[in-house]
């Protein structure tokens, strides 16, 4: 062995030794039972099965499985048990080991949850399937039978975020994509608030590295005056408390990047329009823990004394916390500068539940050492709703994230039964997704519901208190149409497959009309002649054209003789000739399709695509979020092996990233200036005399801009309009807006799209 390689052994040596004894010292200033033998001997298991390899960062490869362990430890209070399958997660996947070898040196627990994080990393199931929510899938099973199966796939996430920028570009988009569509929502709801911060932050690092450096910038340009109305409005806050003997500590919430550039889309407004960037934190010890309550609302009364609070943002999550797990008093209040700030209220039980989530919850059970309780009741409800999605599986992976999502992000409402029994609901549920939230049979019949007595219709929209009675009759039966009056996963899950049911009952019943029809005419049937006639009734494929025969929309007649025997000149139809359909010829013959790029099939991936004038005709630019040059890009390879163009933002790009990642490319402009797209700006304000003029003369003469159409109009003073200006990039929209911003009577004014 040569002296380099010597040295850089010994190095290597250094830095895990470093890393492990790190990782020990967290877990012995824990609370968890000391079991160091266990931990130091996965240890070195895990060493010496990943010997020799390395990360793309150039660390030896163990390290990722101790950074894996330290954050389940010492960020998500994990256990013994957690911290040994965190060091053994890569075990089995990436070494000769089998989940049976662990299981005897480790038992069958270790084995169990190893064995759970192995499934998820690996199989693809088809090449249309998305391998990652198949991986999902998977990882919600395994979930279901033990918790902390997520809670280390979550940690290991967290950490390959933290090292994503050894990884291509293309590669980021995806991992980035995949974690703020799938993981940070899951560490949402599983309470690791301070986790999904970071992994949203990561993931917008990576996708808009300018826009996050940009509200970096301005966050710590105005820390000074943000400490400054900290002080002045918490003094005399902190006198109250002084005062009424309790011990606490107050603490400042300062919003994400993430969550500033989220409000800047959703709300279209620039980061100084942004008014709670700052927040209060007030974390108090109380004397007995039964009387925590009782103490939030005590501190509540108390400030509210010092400074007036707005009447509708009062947040109790007190006697009933959110699902996972959350308790706080939020109230905002009027500060003498003349900013409402939110004030959060909790004990310290509470806060560390609120940083951790369930991981915290079994340090506050009386005598309890276990890691985790069996009576998480919100928790196990909400695997329950996750299993009956399972239970139902969707014929798209695609389709499958998306009902979990809704469940993932949906905020909460507390309804009532007729019997006051209390019900936690997603924010925005119908009647309806009450109805199949309590049963499916009361779901399939609902005719209606009393909400607090009064009668409503199925999608009556409910709020928080509601007092829900469902009405049924059965004669009712699912319809078509109650897909777009629900929300949550269950109700959709359950509307589809019933949906679905129909649909094939009724698909069969086309099939057999189209076989008679054939029959009836001496045909003989094939699936050229099934293709044949969908073409010919202009249907985009066979299932809808059965569909259409068994609804009767359809129907089969002379036209479709003729239309068949016109292909072979006579009434002998046993053999038919394949025939190109009307759309397919027209289509072909317009030459659209000639001219866009098709990938090979040695492509390399990891090169970005340049967009230039020359080049811009060969990529698909999609309607779902219009983007221009300037805008933060990527390319998808279709089904087709084209490109198509989204901005990386857009929803639709979010879904493609975590379901299709391999056929993510990075895409980069390289425009000089000289092709126009089109760009809306939005403009709202005071009406007055001639300020039309005054805008149209800002775009024409002063930007040299053409205006493309111009909607205006105006009631009882205000006015609001739309302009669609052709402009060459971003740049130009940003100027445009900037100067609008001077004219007088303007008060706001936003980009759409």
């Amino acid at each position: 062995m040569d002296e380099d390689m010597m040295i850089q052994e010994e190095a290597d040596e250094k830095l895990v030794n470093a890393a492990f004894q790190r990782l020990l010292d967290s877990y012995s200033a824990s609370r968890h039972r000391q079991k160091v033998d266990i931990i130091t001997k996965a240890f070195n298991f895990a060493k010496q099965a990943h010997k020799g390899v390395r990360r793309l960062s150039g660390e030896p490869y163990i390290m990722h499985p101790i950074a894996v362990a330290q954050i389940a430890c010492e960020e998500v209070g994990l256990g013994s048990t957690s911290i040994c399958a965190a060091l053994l997660h890569d075990v089995v996947e990436d070494t000769d080991y089998t989940t049976e070898d662990l299981s005897n040196i480790f038992g069958p627990k270790i084995a169990q949850i190893v064995d759970g994080l192995t499934k998820i990393s690996g199989g693809i199931f088809g090449e249309q399937a998305s391998a990652q929510a198949e991986n999902f899938k998977k990882l919600l099973l395994t979930m279901s039978e033990d918790i902390r199966v997520i809670l280390i796939k979550i940690c290991d996430r967290l950490h390959n975020m933290r090292t994503l920028e050894s990884q291509p570009a293309n590669k980021q988009y995806k991992i980035a994509g995949e974690t703020l569509y799938i993981y940070a929502p899951l560490a949402n709801r599983l309470g690791l608030y301070k986790v999904k911060s970071e992994l949203e932050n990561l993931s917008f690092q990576y996708e808009h590295p300018e826009e996050y450096a940009s509200i970096k910038d301005k966050l710590k340009n105005t820390e000074a005056s943000r400490r400054e109305l900290f002080d002045q409005f918490t003094a005399p806050i902190e006198a109250s408390l002084k005062e009424m003997g309790i011990k606490y500590i107050i603490k400042e919430r300062v919003k994400t990047p993430y969550s500033i550039w989220t409000k800047m889309q959703n709300k279209r407004v620039t980061f100084e329009e942004i008014y709670d960037i700052l927040a209060v934190r007030i974390i108090f010890t109380p004397d007995k823990r039964e009387e925590e309550i009782n103490e939030c609302f005590n501190i509540y009364v108390a400030i509210s004394k010092i400074y007036k609070s707005h009447p509708d943002r009062l947040r109790d999550w007190l006697s009933h916390p959110k699902a996972n797990g959350y308790q706080a008093l939020h109230v905002t209040l009027m500060s003498k500068q003349g900013r409402w700030i939110e004030v959060q209220i909790r004990s310290d039980r509470m806060d560390e539940i609120a940083e951790q989530g369930f991981a915290a919850h079994w340090k506050y059970k009386d005598g309890e050492q276990a890691e985790f309780s069996e009576d998480e009741n919100e928790l196990n409800e909400w695997l329950r709703t996750i299993k009956e999605i399972l239970d139902d599986p969707q014929p798209d992976a695609m389709d499958f994230l998306d009902a979990i999502k809704l469940n993932l992000f949906a905020s909460e409402i507390f309804v009532f039964t007729p019997k006051g029994e209390i019900k936690t609901m997603p924010a925005g549920c119908t009647a309806l997704d009450f109805a199949f939230s309590i049963h499916t049979f009361l779901g399939s019949h609902c005719i209606g519901a009393k909400v607090n007595h009064k009668l409503v219709p199925l999608s009556h929209k409910l709020e928080s208190g509601d007092q829900v009675e469902i009405l049924t009759s059965k004669s009712q039966h699912v319809q078509p149409a109650w897909i777009n009056f629900v929300s949550t996963a269950k109700a959709k899950g359950k509307i589809q497959a019933v949906l679905r049911r129909n649909s094939r009952e009724t698909q069969k019943k086309g099939d057999d009309i189209l076989k008679e029809f054939l029959q009836k005419n001496q045909i003989e049937y094939t699936l050229e002649i099934v293709d044949q006639l969908a073409s010919f009734h202009e249907v985009s494929n066979r299932e809808k054209f059965f569909q259409a025969l068994g609804e009767k929309t359809i129907l089969l007649g002379e036209k479709d003789l003729d239309e068949l025997s016109g292909k072979v000149g006579s009434r002998g139809w046993r053999k038919l000739v394949p025939f190109l359909g009307r759309n397919k010829a027209k289509k072909q013959g317009a030459g659209e399709q000639q001219e866009l790029f098709v990938v090979p099939e040695k492509f390399n991936r990891k090169k970005p695509i340049f967009i230039s004038e020359e080049t811009i005709g060969q990529y698909k630019f999609k309607h779902c979020c219009h983007p221009i040059p300037g805008d933060d890009i990527l390319g998808y390879i279709d089904n087709k092996h084209q490109i198509e163009i989204h901005k990386r933002a857009c929803p639709v790009a979010d879904k493609l990233k975590s379901g299709f990642g391999n056929h993510i490319l990075d895409a980069k402009w390289d425009m000089h200036r000289k092709i126009f797209f089109d760009a809306t700006v939005r403009i709202q304000g005071i009406d007055r005399m001639g300020i039309l003029v005054d805008v149209s003369r800002v775009i024409t003469s002063q930007m040299n801009v053409n205006i493309h159409k111009l909607t205006i109009s105006a009631e009882d003073g205000v006015f609001d309009g739309s302009i669609e200006l052709r402009v060459h990039d971003r740049d130009d929209v940003k100027i445009i807006m900037d100067e609008l911003k001077k004219i007088e009577g303007i008060q706001e004014i936003t980009q759409i799209m």
